[in-house]
């Protein structure tokens, strides 16, 4: 039997990688993945979006990551109030 070769750049797509780092988990009050930052409607929207919506959900991800703010309980909590 033979073998197919197949071309890797055949596969390639110029198109904008996902920010998912495959770490799901939507944040209760942000209501955004604390993996990617993106809002459920975006992550939904991902594979639709034109180059230039990515690009702009992308350049907002970073700010995002402030909406993420870690509970202070436990040893940390009173630590602070020490």
């Amino acid at each position: 039997m033979g073998r197919w070769r197949v071309k890797d750049d055949v596969w390639k797509r110029e198109e904008i990688e996902s920010p998912c780092v495959k770490v799901c988990v939507v944040h209760p009050d942000a209501r955004i993945c604390v993996g990617c930052h993106r809002s459920l409607d975006e992550i939904a929207q991902w594979s639709r979006m034109t180059p230039e919506a990515r690009r702009e959900v992308m350049s907002a991800l970073p700010a995002r990551a402030g909406l993420l703010q870690k509970r202070r309980g436990g040893r940390a909590a009173r630590m602070d109030r020490a």
